[in-house]
């Protein structure tokens, strides 16, 4: 019976989450991409809210009872959006913070990879300061020659024990 259940409420949860609009947007919001547009789904709020009140209007002037149903759904979906919204500024706030502090604590510079002087101090900095070195590396190598220019990615060499 237990198994019944847990199977049941899997696959609502499932069907919720894949077709229900709310859902589908909460989850575009919650990728890095999608952390802009939390504000602006909180604006969707207001719609909800406002089908709420025409819905429990119509229910306290003799509608259909089942119509509470729908007003709490639409007041659910209403508070999900302003958190979200919420949330999303936070996420948003911390990622650029943090993106921040990647770019300011590089110590491979454009002007040290033209010289190509500071690629031995970077790394020869990190592993005396017990860090590993970076894993990306900013600067990139051409197709001829190993002079560094925008476009493919260089992963640094790593040294394992």
């Amino acid at each position: 019976m237990l198994h019944l259940i847990w199977t049941l409420s899997v696959h609502t949860h499932d069907f919720l989450r894949r077709y229900m609009p709310t859902n589908r947007l909460l989850d575009a919001i919650r990728t890095r991409r999608g952390l802009k547009w939390g504000v602006p789904a909180m604006l969707l709020a207001i719609p909800y809210l406002i089908a709420a009140v025409i819905l429990r209007d119509r229910t306290e002037s003799g509608g259909p009872g089942w119509l509470n149903l729908i007003v709490l759904l639409c007041i659910w979906n209403s508070m999900k959006l302003t958190i979200m919204g919420s949330v999303s500024v936070v996420l948003l706030l911390r990622v650029k913070a943090r993106k921040h502090v990647e770019r300011g604590s590089t110590c491979v510079s454009a002007q040290a990879v033209r010289r190509r002087s500071g690629w031995g101090r970077c790394l020869a900095e990190s592993d005396a300061m017990g860090g590993t070195p970076m894993s990306v590396v900013a600067a990139t190598v051409g197709d001829n020659d190993q002079t560094p220019s925008r476009g493919v990615r260089q992963q640094a060499p790593v040294d394992y024990p």
